[in-house]
């Protein structure tokens, strides 16, 4: 684990000394990209394997239940809101009144799948989509096996439809790596990943990363989250200050003799964290 005050070097150092044949999986905080139309399950393709379930159970086209194409709501284009640009002023969205935001055209939301039509499947949280996806009639093991992966990232919260833009920068980085659990790879770098979490999710996330490792991978976090820090197996510490103070590593070695040792402002507050 890198730590050290912000501006002290950390990011730089990792990302700067990584080859690019290392085989290792770096998820930053670089936004995701996507308009307001793009959602989780749209970026992370889960919403492939239910569009295919919904046309199978219904023998219609795939195509019809994504609201960027056929099966879009022809008043709003599948937006789910009508913009109204008032010239002078910031525009007004309302929801619009012919699918009442669902963005599907009437005789789509008439197919089920699992007793849900589509609107209601997108409406649903991650871990819903969980328990709806991974038994009963709707079971669909390869779009559980991804809401499975944003569960165990901490993203059980988000709903499927939720945009891309309302979520947080520690949000869009939990996704870019739930998208990234399934490939091959050496090891992990992750850049700040309890942004935004709260503590409940910040030990789900721990149990994730002790299960890579568990797996054979090799998991550098960039952080400042206490947690982290007392759970990791190596700390390298940089400081002592941030911009031209910073850039040395003025600890290396396990928390515990970081925390006895109480030699840098990491120290110290992880100290207190502990209780020492």
């Amino acid at each position: 684990m890198v730590t050290g005050v912000a501006g002290s070097g950390k990011s730089s150092l990792i990302h700067g000394s990584m080859p690019a044949d290392a085989g290792v999986v770096a998820v930053d905080q670089t936004p995701i990209r996507g308009s307001r139309r793009s959602n989780p399950a749209t970026y992370t393709g889960l919403l492939d394997p239910i569009r295919k379930a919904f046309a199978k159970a219904n023998d219609v086209k795939p195509t019809l239940f994504s609201a960027n194409s056929e099966g879009a709501c022809p008043n709003c284009n599948g937006a789910g809101v009508v913009y109204t640009d008032l010239a002078m002023m910031a525009g007004v969205a309302t929801t619009c009144e012919e699918c009442e935001g669902k963005r599907f055209q009437t005789s789509v939301l008439e197919c089920r799948f699992g007793g849900k039509d589509i609107s209601e499947v997108l409406a649903m949280s991650v871990a819903e989509a969980a328990e709806f996806l991974g038994d009963g009639p709707a079971r669909t093991p390869a779009a559980h096996k991804i809401v499975a992966r944003m569960e165990d990232v901490g993203l059980g919260y988000l709903k499927l439809g939720q945009p891309l833009t309302t979520l947080s920068g520690g949000e869009r980085q939990r996704l870019k790596l739930a998208t990234h659990l399934g490939e091959k790879g050496g090891g992990y770098v992750l850049d700040e990943p309890t942004t935004g979490l709260h503590l409940a999710d910040v030990e789900q996330l721990l149990g994730l990363l002790d299960r890579l490792v568990d797996s054979g991978k090799s998991v550098i976090v960039i952080e400042h989250h206490q947690a982290v820090m007392a759970h990791a197996d190596w700390i390298i510490d940089l400081g002592p200050g941030a911009g031209h103070d910073g850039g040395r590593i003025v600890f290396e070695g396990p928390p515990a003799d970081l925390v006895a040792a109480c030699s840098t402002l990491t120290g110290e507050h992880l100290a207190a964290y502990v209780g020492n």
